[in-house]
């Protein structure tokens, strides 16, 4: 066998492997009944608006007291 047909065959076998994995997804996504799906959102609404309130609430991060000076210096350093 020639070495493009089996390049060919491989590629042939991604697509069908590509297809089969598709298709199995729109399957479970629409397993769901309607009132699954608002529930999942309302979820992830919770869960969108409450992240922000954490982040705002943490300490920022301390800056380099150098800055560009000192990134230049431990980047010489490392050579």
């Amino acid at each position: 066998m020639r070495w493009w047909k089996a390049v060919g065959l491989a590629g042939a076998a991604g697509v069908v492997a590509t297809g089969v994995v598709i298709v199995r997804a729109e399957r479970r996504r629409r397993a769901y009944t309607p009132d699954q799906v608002r529930e999942q959102l309302h979820v992830r609404y919770a869960q969108a608006t409450a992240a922000p309130a954490v982040a705002e609430t943490a300490a920022p991060a301390p800056r380099d007291v150098f800055g560009m000076r000192g990134r230049i210096r431990r980047l010489l350093r490392r050579r």
